[in-house]
Parts: structure tokens; C-alpha cells; sequence
């Protein structure tokens, strides 16, 4: 049921479409006409999550699943005097692997310039702390692919202060199955949505209860699915798990998060959940994750009477230069059409 090739190559696809928080629609309309031409009917929230609805047999009970297309990025903070942009975080990106990458300047109208992040101290030939400078965000600039050197040539292009800046995913898919890019967090987990919603049609499955797949756009800042339909009881949040210290997920496992910055997440529910991982016998892992949060966490935060648990890939360096296998893609598939 689990088609890798074509899920891989969704994944390939979407990631290459630039869209941190509040620059997303490009992306969505991708994963909209994606869907539709599946045979599914799609509706927007004015905040521009998707939502994409499935008839079940229970037509009493509905339950939600989402993934967040929005990634990390940054934006101009300012222009400075020889020309260079100076930065804020979109979301929260380990900015020390920023240094050296490749990067999109979006303009409010449409026009794309490119240019390099670089350390405000870039060359071990001019800079006794080249090494040892911090990359932190206040340490890091744009430098433009243009003939600029001044604030006045960069406004002259058009570029202005909270214009967006994206950079490379860097997408790499090996033969031995590891996906290697920026964003995996969470563009992993919304082409396995997208899988299952295919599987559905595809295979004319009709699933236990009604469900609303909810992809969306501002995760990364914190109030992605703080809004959900009334109508939805229990909230499944497909992003990522998180490999490293004491934690058991592997890039090969599907993580479910019993606890991660906002509390427990569902007893009843995450019990399932591993009951569900086990039955199928899918590699899977049970694992807390103190400095997280996710489209379910939001959704209770703001006062969503629902059950929430959250699932994901085993995703390594999340915020930097991101890893997973497509085992673990395989076995978030297959938990969720169990869950299902």
C-alpha cells in the first residue's frame, strides 16, 4: 500500500518550494493541486491551513490528523550601510549551520533576488576570529549576487526591511534510502498525509470515523492549528521525532511523543498508538521531548476540547541539516492507517 518511489518524489518536489512561516501559499497551492487532482475537494482557512475532509462509517465521530507545510527561514531585519541584509529568525533555525548557505531574498513583489549567509567575519585570511566568531543571528549577514554597496543600491532593487529570505534545502536522497535536506521538519510528514489520502482513494478504503487532514502554515512561530474545526474530537499531529541523548527514536522508527514542553499528551490515545505499532509490528519508539511542541499542543493550548498525540518520522539534527530513512517515512504510514 506504501509507495515509496511516489512519496519520495512528492517530498522532493515540495521540499524545493520555499515557504517558512507567513511565505507559504505557493506551497500550499502545490499540495492543494496535488490532492484535488487525487479527486478530493479541498477548502482554505482565512489563515490558510488546507483542510481536506474524508467521509468514514462512523459519521458521528470525526478526528484530525495534520502536518505543517510552513518551514524555518529568516526575513530582512535591515539594510546596512555597504549593502549586506541583516537577519531575523523565522522560526527557530540552528543558525551556526547557516553560515556559508545559499538563499532566496523574496520582495513583496515577487521578485527574487539570490545571495549567501555569511558570518560577519567570513574569510581565516582577513580575520583573526574567523574561526571562533558565533554564529549566532546578530553575526550573520546576506551578501546579495549584485553590484551593490550601499543601502540606497540595495533599495533601488526593491529589497526592503521584512522581505523574506529562504535558504537551500539541499535535498539528497541516497540509494541506500536516507533523505537528506532542510524541512524534513515537517515536509516529511505532509507527503506521508498526502500518501494516505491517496491510499484511501486509490484503494477505496473507507476509514472508522469521519476525518479532516489539516495541513499547516504557521507551526514553526507557534499557532499553526490553534484553530481546528468544532467538529473534531481527537487531533493526531504528524511532525517529527527527535533522535539524540537518551531518547530511543532512530532515523529507521516512527516516534510517538508521550510527553513533550506542553504536558502528557493522551493516555488513552498514545496507548493506542503503541498498541497500534505493535500489532503491525512497525519499528517504533516511545520517547519525551522537553523542548518541543506541536500543531496538537497548539490546538489545546488555545482551548480545543480534544484528545491530542503526536507522531512523526525519526528525523536527526532537526533545525540544522536534517536526516531520516524511508523506513521511518514507511512506518508513519503505515501507524497512521492503522490509527485510521
Amino acid at each position: 500500500m506504501f509507495k515509496k518511489e511516489e512519496t519520495i518524489s512528492f517530498l522532493t518536489e515540495l521540499l524545493s518550494i520555499n515557504s517558512p512561516s507567513g511565505y507559504t501559499s505557493h506551497a500550499v497551492d502545490y499540495v492543494r493541486e496535488t490532492l484535488e487532482a487525487v479527486g478530493y475537494d479541498t477548502e482554505t482557512t482565512p489563515k490558510g491551513n488546507l483542510i481536506v475532509s474524508v467521509a468514514g462509517q462512523d459519521t458521528k465521530r470525526t478526528r484530525g490528523l495534520s502536518a505543517h507545510i510552513d518551514t524555518l527561514g529568516l526575513m530582512v531585519r535591515s539594510i546596512n550601510d555597504d549593502g549586506t541584509l541583516s537577519l531575523t529568525k523565522i522560526g527557530g533555525p540552528l543558525t551556526p549551520t547557516l553560515d556559508g548557505e545559499y538563499c532566496d531574498i523574496i520582495t513583496r513583489d515577487d521578485k527574487v533576488f539570490t545571495g549567501t549567509i555569511l558570518s560577519k567575519s567570513p574569510s581565516i585570511h582577513v580575520y583573526k576570529d574567523a574561526a571562533t566568531k558565533e554564529r549566532d543571528i546578530d553575526s550573520l549577514i546576506v551578501k546579495l549576487d549584485e553590484r551593490v554597496s550601499s543601502k540606497e543600491d540595495v533599495k533601488e532593487l526593491g529589497i526592503q526591511n521584512g522581505d523574506i529570505i529562504a535558504y537551500d534545502p539541499k535535498v539528497v536522497v541516497t540509494d541506500s534510502g536516507f533523505v537528506k535536506s532542510r524541512f524534513l521538519d515537517d515536509k516529511a510528514s505532509v507527503a506521508i498525509l498526502v500518501s494516505v489520502l491517496k491510499a484511501l482513494k486509490t484503494e477505496d478504503i473507507v476509514p472508522a470515523t469521519n476525518l479532516k487532514f489539516i495541513f499547516s502554515t504557521y507551526e514553526e512561530v507557534g499557532h499553526g492549528a490553534a484553530w481546528i474545526p468544532e467538529d473534531i474530537t481527537e487531533l493526531l499531529a504528524v511532525d517529527m521525532g527527535c533522535i539524540g541523548l537518551d531518547l530511543e527514536c532512530t532515523e529507521f522508527d516512527v516516534s510517538i511523543c508521550a510527553k513533550d514542553s506542553s504536558g502528557p499528551y493522551d493516555y488513552g490515545m498514545t496507548t493506542d498508538l503503541i498498541n497500534h505499532a505493535k500489532n503491525k509490528k512497525l519499528n517504533y519508539a516511545v520517547d519525551i521531548y522537553p523542548m518541543y511542541g506541536s500543531d496538537a499542543s497548539a490546538a489545546l493550548r488555545a482551548g480545543a476540547n480534544i484528545k491530542g498525540a503526536l507522531i512523526g518520522p525519526g528525523v536527526a539534527s532537526s533545525h540544522g541539516m536534517e536526516r531520516t530513512h524511508t523506513d521511518a517515512i514507511r512506518n508513519t504510514f503505515e501507524l497512521i492507517m492503522a490509527y485510521i
